[in-house]
């Protein structure tokens, strides 16, 4: 799928997706909680498919940069709106896709990837990519649906979402998780609210590989 429909189908409804409360709020404090254990005040920091920029903005204070892209236009302009309102300015929004964002390998502290990798097709490159970026002992923090546990039987018809620019990609916790290590990632931290819910994942890179 091009970038430009996936582009569209997230412009058309980013406004709306601003306006919608978080689906669980506890879980959602829990995991930026989690994740600012990881967290220094000298950290160069990426996240990417960053939406609206809830997530960035409130990791601002804890590091000392965030890139932070998103391939929707619109989500990228309400992200700004948010972080001026708030005078957050340690967090450079761009409208981009990640297959196009380039630095050079072992730059990143931490790479954010939430609610992301099961829109994507091209997970493995994904990840790889990720620790190609991360320095040494660098972070990846991951939250994501695992269609290929909850939602197995919708496989059939995902192929209608592309036509609208919706992609979905269907894996298990456990080939998330054998993803990650293949790559040359450590868990560090699992954690998993409840069924249907998102898998929570603060994974570090290892020195050997």
């Amino acid at each position: 799928m091009s970038v430009m429909n996936r582009a569209f189908f997230w412009d058309k409804i980013a406004k709306r997706y601003s306006k919608q409360p978080i689906a669980n709020e506890a879980a959602y404090q829990k995991k930026l909680e989690i994740t600012r254990e990881y967290l220094r005040t000298d950290m160069e920091v990426l996240e990417f498919g960053c939406g609206t920029g809830a997530t960035a903005i409130a990791h601002a204070p804890y590091v000392k940069h965030i890139q932070a892209i998103d391939i929707s236009s619109e989500m990228i302009e309400i992200a700004k709106g948010k972080a001026d309102a708030k005078n957050v300015n340690n967090v450079t929004f761009k409208s981009l896709d990640f297959d196009e964002f380039s630095v050079p390998d072992q730059t990143l502290d931490a790479v954010l990837g939430l609610s992301i990798l099961h829109l994507l097709d091209n997970k493995e490159e994904v990840i790889a990519k990720v620790y190609k970026m991360l320095k040494p002992d660098g972070i990846f923090v991951i939250s994501s649906i695992c269609l290929g546990d909850t939602m197995k039987f919708f496989k059939p018809i995902a192929p209608i979402g592309k036509l609208f620019g919706l992609t979905l990609t269907f894996f298990t916790m456990k080939e998330l998780q054998d993803s990650m290590t293949r790559a040359g990632f450590e868990i560090n931290h699992h954690w998993h609210p409840e069924e249907g819910e998102a898998v929570f994942i603060v994974a570090k890179k290892t020195l050997l590989r």
